[in-house]
């Protein structure tokens, strides 16, 4: 395990904190986050790196962190000197616990750098920027040299953090904080989790049983293995050092793998892939995120099937509807939202996903353009969408965006661009509804 002082002696009010509100209407106007469609995807659009998203009139964009500033007129958090990109990736904040919503923590997915991957943490109230983790100072106690590929990240319902990497036999660990008399954390300290699961980690979601659930960023259909969605259900809740890891199994005379599901296992947390292909688990192709919303829980899936060597479209975002295992298309290109093609606006390589504060899902594109799609949920239809559109899209022809969130601010979505074009350009940016209230 890794132990690492953080910061001392601060002393804030707390954060204003939002709180959920009821499901909204069939409209997208309507709602705590409500807002017209923006016309079409950034296709040809003039990129002004001030302002890097096409977004909805009566949103404002403005950068909270990057490699070359941040919003309180300061430098940013620079992690690699040397030239390399920072690979903000994924974002949440402490969701419970003291000062709720204030503090902003990080994964870089930065591979194959001497220093690794890393951690970072930004303090929302003063703007002081933390490195939390990476190449360890003392590897042989640590037991690892550093991280690399970190992607997922969540906080959890009993006041920790958990992280993992990306990686074929990626790890997952959980941060556990200590505070000073104010409530501010002070010390970290970092334990692998591996009965959680070797695998390639990006989706982390956990239930209000404190199952956790995650997924296996792999080709599934195209390379025979992996690519599944697991369960992990630890032995005392809250306690992620024991308990079973099992993979969702689907009964589907195809590819697809929609329909009756159930939680086949338990299997080798150390193998998940092999071990789940020998309980016959779903083999999705590249599940990267996970979000639930209510007790579905929603999984992107970021390319399509296969025939004949061609992708039959373009990925898709999956409903596992957790009451009863049955699994549908939530968002598939053809079906209840357009293909992109040639550049015509449409939905491709779905990536991440975040839940709105009137409890729509939003899912940003793996692609160029990168868009921001959000969809409304059906109460009558179950398991698809009632409709899917265009919230946001990224002029940056570079980058993708990623780590879409919202924190305590129902009004503020969170999102990373990674791998901009410009030099230094990758950073934490808010796409915020102007109200009355933040104007």
């Amino acid at each position: 395990m890794l132990k690492k002082q953080i910061c001392a002696g601060i002393t804030l009010a707390l954060l204003g904190a939002g709180s959920n509100a009821a499901l909204a209407g069939n409209d997208s106007t309507t709602g705590p986050f409500g807002f017209n469609p923006i016309s079409g995807s950034a296709y040809g659009a003039e990129n002004d790196p001030a302002a890097p998203w096409l977004i909805p009139e009566g949103f404002e964009q403005y950068l909270v962190s990057g490699e070359s500033g941040d919003m309180w007129g300061g430098d940013g958090l620079n992690i690699y000197a040397d030239g390399q990109d920072d690979w903000h990736d994924m974002n949440t904040v402490n969701e419970n616990g003291p000062h709720a919503g204030r503090f902003l923590f990080r994964t870089h997915e930065t591979r194959e750098h001497p220093d690794g991957g890393a951690l970072s943490m930004v303090d929302l109230k003063t703007g002081q920027h933390i490195l939390l983790a990476q190449k360890a100072d003392d590897p042989e106690a640590a037991g690892y040299d550093g991280y690399t590929a970190l992607d997922g990240i969540r906080w959890t319902p009993w006041g920790t953090l958990l992280f993992a990497e990306e990686t074929s036999g990626g790890r997952l660990f959980e941060v556990v904080f200590e505070y000073n008399n104010e409530g501010v954390p002070t010390e970290a300290t970092i334990y692998d989790r591996p009965e959680v699961g070797r695998l390639a980690h990006e989706g982390i979601e956990i239930d209000s049983e404190g199952n956790v659930y995650v997924v296996d960023e792999f080709r599934g259909q195209r390379e025979g293995l992996g690519g599944g969605i697991y369960k992990f259900v630890p032995d005392t809740y809250g306690d992620l050092s024991s308990g079973a890891l099992y993979v969702l199994k689907v009964d589907s005379s195809d590819e697809e793998f929609t329909g009756q599901g159930e939680w086949a296992g338990p299997i080798d947390p150390q193998d998940p892939r092999s071990s789940g292909l020998a309980v016959q688990g779903a083999r999705y192709n590249r599940p990267e995120d996970l979000q639930m919303i209510g007790n579905t829980l929603y999984a992107a899936i970021t390319e399509g099937t296969y025939s004949d060597g061609s992708q039959n479209y373009d990925g898709r975002v999956l409903a596992v509807d957790l009451d009863n295992l049955m699994v549908s298309d939530f968002v598939k290109p053809g079906e209840n939202v357009a293909v992109e093609s040639s550049g015509v606006t449409g939905f491709d390589n779905p990536d991440n996903l975040a839940k709105t504060p009137d409890g729509k899902l939003v899912i940003v594109e793996d692609n160029v353009p990168s868009d921001i799609w959000i969809a409304q949920p059906s109460h009558k239809n179950v398991g698809k969408a009632d409709w899917t559109k265009l919230f946001a899209s990224l002029t940056d022809d570079g980058a993708e965006g990623t780590g879409i969130y919202f924190g305590q601010d129902p009004d503020t979505l969170f999102v990373n661009v990674q791998h901009s074009k410009h030099d230094d350009g990758d950073g934490t940016w808010a796409i915020r509804k102007v109200s009355k209230g933040n104007k």
